[in-house]
Order: C-alpha cells, then structure tokens, then sequence
C-alpha cells in the first residue's frame, strides 16, 4: 500500500509515504479478499455527540464479525525512508497501531494495520470480508477505558488509487481506520486496500 497522508498534528505536519507491504501469497492461500461495499448515513447526534477520550495507547482489538481478538498491538512508526512500519510477517497474527497519529477514542482518524495474508498463510484479517456496515470494533486502551466504533463505510480501492485525505484527513469526531490489502493475486501480491471506516459510538470505564 502507498499513498500519502497529511496530518494535523504539528509532530507530522509533513506528508509521509503510507506502505504497506509483505501482501503477498502463495498459491494455496486464503480466496481473494472481496468486501460488500457500503455506506451507512451519517452518525445519529448523539453518537457524534460521544466524549472524546484523551490519549491513550490501545492494547486490544476486537472486531467479532471477523474473528479478530487481536492483544499486544504493535506500535507502528516511520522507517528511515518515510514509510510506516507494518507488522512483520513473523507477527501477521497481530495488529499495528500507527503511533504518530491518535489514538482510538481521540478526535481524529485513528489507525490500525492489520495484514490480510502473507506468503506464509492467512493473518490476522482474513475474515475482512465478512465485515459489514454497523458492526462494532472495540477498542481497550492503556488507561482502561474502552471505545466503541460503529463500521460506517467499507471501501476497496486500487492501491494507486488510495483516498489519502478521506482516510487521513481531519475529522471532527472521533474516528477509525482499520487497514489491509485485498483483491486477487497478481503476481503474487494483492493489488488493492480494503478500508474500514468507523465511529466512535461509546465509551466505558474500567
């Protein structure tokens, strides 16, 4: 995956190159990571009415339409090249979180990248396809409170046709992305990004 995001924190005022690699596999893998795309209508008000949370690193993912109970996330940063680090094929089980942007429950878009398969087999999100609009992922923070999103929107895209800004870009509320690559294998490699787009909808305290 490569595109481009803008930030709206001064620590990345600077666009940075977006990759994720290492989606790749073998013959006998998984089938291609198709998705229903679809877009639900704006937040109710009182779910975009939702407290944001302060900063506070995430520590467990869980999307159960999908299988996903994913603990110990990685922090993801920027390689020397300006590209953000994504989990090594040797912990395709586990979920990154881009650290220099929010965290889940801040206003912002916060981000988490997941592999969908590597050559070695299926990962983490294999079951993405089985996601659908109004699905809840939950995120458990280091501070013990816990956000709630709420699936909005599920895209595939061309990974030369990455929406940087819809994904990246400002919001106002806080928000969710959750990433890995998808489509048929072409030489090896899956040539797309499946995106999910979601919404805080609650917030619990331990």
């Amino acid at each position: 995956m490569q595109h481009r995001r803008r930030s709206a924190s001064a620590a990345l005022c600077a666009a940075v190159l977006l990759a994720l690699t290492g989606c790749s596999a073998g013959a006998e893998a998984t089938p291609p990571a198709r998705i229903a795309e679809s877009a639900a209508p704006a937040p109710t008000a009182s779910a975009a009415q939702v407290r944001p949370l302060d900063r506070s690193r995430p520590v467990r993912v869980q999307l159960p339409s999908a299988g996903v109970d994913a603990r110990d996330l990685l922090d993801l940063g920027l390689n020397a090249d300006g590209t953000v680090e994504v989990p090594s094929v040797d912990r395709a089980d586990r979920i990154g979180w881009y650290g220099k942007a929010v965290t889940p429950g801040e206003t912002g878009p916060a981000v988490l990248i997941g592999h969908f398969d590597t050559e070695r087999g299926p990962a983490v999100l294999k079951d993405v396809s089985k996601v659908r609009v109004g699905d809840e992922i939950t995120v458990t923070r280091e501070d013990g409170t816990t956000a709630v999103f709420r699936v909005r929107e599920l895209e595939q895209v061309d990974k030369d046709a990455f929406p940087t800004e819809k994904v990246y870009g400002d919001t106002r509320r806080p928000e969710l992305r959750v990433i890995t690559c998808g489509g048929e294998l072409v030489d090896g490699h899956r040539p797309d990004n499946i995106i999910l787009y979601a919404d805080l909808v609650a917030t619990r305290k331990a």
